[in-house]
């Protein structure tokens, strides 16, 4: 049966769309079949990071309002060809998405791919809602801050009760944990909020821990999914997240203080 997948927070700039992008990556190179749909009509970014601005013909709204077809708006990834993106328009109002019509275009992909990942705007608007409303998973991105948790949380109160599983009294969403820009040399310093006291908050199961790593604005820069960074830390969490999403079990790896980890074993100098 074909997942949607939706990327989602509370807040803006904790790397929701940098996880869209890596998290189908991985699916697709994993061998399956899997489309990325970009809600944030407006404001698109996804184009940018999966390097495919200057290919943009069509987008999700064209589709939408019969303007072109799925298949015209589709493109298709450069570094794999079991991906495909589709664009939010730059030029439309937030409005032009309507439920009939992304649960139209949802129920068509869902003819031909076995993942639809959904990367949400931040916030609560009608974008964010649409992304959500149709989800069968939820990856909720947040950063290891009050604010961005807490936020976070709210989101879950929507995604229980203002989903399309929730209004049908089926199985609920499942939802899921991904804490980015994790650095434990700060949270050792007080400065940000520790693994454990994101879990306290907000009871997630969590599939994954992104490192606060310089290999993510670089692979945005270079319009790279950074998942295809294999030799980076945040491309091996990555990896780590889709392997664990697919039923593998991984420890959890760039949670502890390196420095603290070798002095743990060989003492300190």
């Amino acid at each position: 049966m074909p997942r949607i997948i939706v990327v989602t927070s509370g807040k803006g700039g904790v790397g929701k769309t940098t996880t869209s992008a890596a998290i189908a990556m991985g699916l697709a190179k994993k061998g399956h079949k899997t489309a990325v749909i970009d809600f944030d009509v407006g404001l698109r970014n996804l184009d940018l990071i999966m390097g495919c601005e200057r290919r943009v013909v069509y987008d999700f709204v064209n589709v939408i309002n019969g303007e072109a077809t799925l298949n015209q708006a589709l493109i298709r990834d450069k570094n794999c060809n079991l991906l495909y993106i589709l664009p939010a328009s730059q030029t439309r109002d937030k409005d032009a998405l309507s439920q009939e019509g992304v649960g139209r275009v949802l129920d068509e992909l869902k003819k031909d791919f076995k993942y639809i990942v959904c990367d949400s705007p931040a916030g609560i608007e009608k974008g964010a809602h649409l992304a959500m409303y149709f989800a069968d998973d939820a990856f909720v991105v947040t950063n290891p801050e009050v604010s961005s948790v807490r936020d976070s949380d709210r989101m879950l109160g929507i995604l229980a009760s203002k989903s399309r599983r929730a209004e049908q009294n089926d199985e609920p969403i499942k939802e899921y944990l991904l804490l980015t820009r994790y650095s434990p040399e700060r949270v050792k310093l007080g400065e940000m909020l520790s693994v454990d006291d994101v879990q306290d908050i907000l009871s997630l199961h969590l599939l994954g821990v992104i490192p606060e790593s310089k290999s993510v604005l670089n692979a945005s820069n270079s319009g790279t999914p950074v998942i295809l960074d294999e030799k980076s830390d945040a491309g091996q969490a990555y990896a780590d997240i889709i392997a664990r999403y697919l039923g593998e079990n991984r420890p959890h790896r760039f949670i502890e203080d390196k420095k603290g980890f070798f002095r743990k074993f060989f003492g300190s100098r």
